[in-house]
């Protein structure tokens, strides 16, 4: 119980019984469904994503729909929790988790060391590479090296925006990769847009008038992240994902959104983001 009481003497057999109710009330909630987790609620699992990456993670109907979404619920089942995801800003989602907003980021998050000194990541739950975007039509830009000095678009805080920042200082910034390429096709307002491959190409599949460069620049390890101190839930999410990619639920969830398997990639030769 929070509320503090003074009592007298006299009363001490009344402050041992109040004592006693809030024992009880302590062990009745830490010995709910996932306890040993450390969670922000009994029972659930709470993981973030920015609800801006579609088709990763995103708003539809007013409910948060997309690949991250559904195999943070299935990760949430298989360790007997309610999945309860949420959204919050990507420029400070790893500030938020590590002020405890929420349990784990399920949002797409690539593994990289500089984030690895915050966080820890589980095992891969996907791959996908960093590509490059230009208006459908566009001849200005045929490989990376013409990048040089244009105008890209780019989310702050990203991979993406640290490619970027190898061959321009003209960067424009946006809390949603689908809006910036949505802008490629606005005369005039950027050259190029550095992105996921899949988020690219379900753009264009969606009748976005634009195309990709050449080959991925990098293939990209996207992971749940957990902080430091929560090493039984990385355990619980690392056995989850096995179970879901052995019981086949895992392709099952990748087909519905991709018609194909995030982890049945070929990386031989090809640079892994570090």
């Amino acid at each position: 119980m929070k509320k503090k009481f003074s009592f007298l003497t006299a009363i001490a057999a009344t402050a041992m019984l109040i004592t006693g109710c809030g024992s009880e009330e302590k062990e009745k909630t830490s010995s709910g469904a996932g306890s040993e987790y450390n969670l922000l609620e009994d029972g659930k699992l709470t993981y973030a994503s920015s609800g801006l990456y579609k088709p990763f993670n995103y708003e539809e109907g007013g409910e948060l729909t997309g690949f991250d979404v559904e195999i943070g619920a299935a990760i949430a089942e298989k360790m007997g929790l309610e999945p309860n995801p949420v959204t919050t800003p990507w420029e400070t989602i790893t500030q938020s988790l590590l002020g405890n907003k929420f349990d784990a980021i399920i949002g797409s998050m690539a593994i990289t060391e500089e984030r690895a000194e915050r966080v820890n990541f589980s095992d891969p739950y996907y791959y996908s590479g960093g590509m490059i975007f230009v208006p459908k039509g566009s001849d200005k830009i045929t490989s990376a090296e013409d990048l040089e000095g244009k105008r890209i678009g780019v989310v702050a805080q990203s991979t993406y925006e640290t490619a970027a920042k190898k061959y321009t200082d003209d960067i424009k910034y946006y809390n949603s990769d689908v809006i910036a390429l949505n802008d490629l096709t606005v005369k005039g307002r950027l050259d190029a847009v550095i992105t996921a491959d899949v988020v690219g190409f379900e753009a264009i599949k969606a009748g976005l008038e634009i195309k990709e460069v050449g080959e991925p620049l990098w293939v990209e390890q996207a992971a749940v992240a957990v902080r430091k101190e929560d090493e039984k839930m990385l355990e619980g999410i690392n056995k989850a994902i096995q179970e879901l990619v052995e019981d086949g639920t895992y392709e099952e969830i990748s087909n519905k959104w991709f018609e194909r398997n995030l982890l049945d990639v070929d990386l031989e030769g090809i640079e892994i983001l570090k």
